[in-house]
């Protein structure tokens, strides 16, 4: 089983940076892409962000694409979110994935605890 901690979430003002991060862990498959994902209170799930070095190919979300840039530290095994220019409507709980990538599309089979992101006026 794929395990994922993310990390790196907290409170910032509008304007701010925050670099999120994801651990990868157990069984993972070379096959698989990682990404992001994240939910506001009230509203559904958003998908912002995959890395598939299967197609080496990055995506990003209209909503968050030219503020955000994904990595992965191989060496470390963590995913990275460097997200920068945070506005109040980024504030959600940020969840790391893992799994098959497909007509720009990750499909989580494996997903993280998340990690809170506030940001405020």
């Amino acid at each position: 089983q794929v395990q994922l901690v993310e990390s790196g979430g907290g409170s910032v003002h509008a304007g701010g940076s925050l670099r999120l991060s994801c651990a990868v862990s157990g069984g993972f498959f070379s096959t698989y892409a990682l990404g992001w994902f994240r939910q506001a209170p009230g509203k559904e799930r958003e998908y912002i962000a995959a890395i598939a070095w299967q197609f080496d190919t990055t995506y990003y979300s209209d909503s968050m694409k030219g503020r955000i840039t994904i990595s992965m530290d191989n060496s470390k095994n963590t995913l990275f979110l460097q997200m920068n220019s945070l506005v109040p409507e980024d504030t959600a709980v940020y969840y790391c994935a893992a799994g098959p990538y497909s007509r720009e599309r990750l499909w989580g089979n494996y997903w993280g605890q998340g990690t809170r992101v506030t940001v405020s006026s």
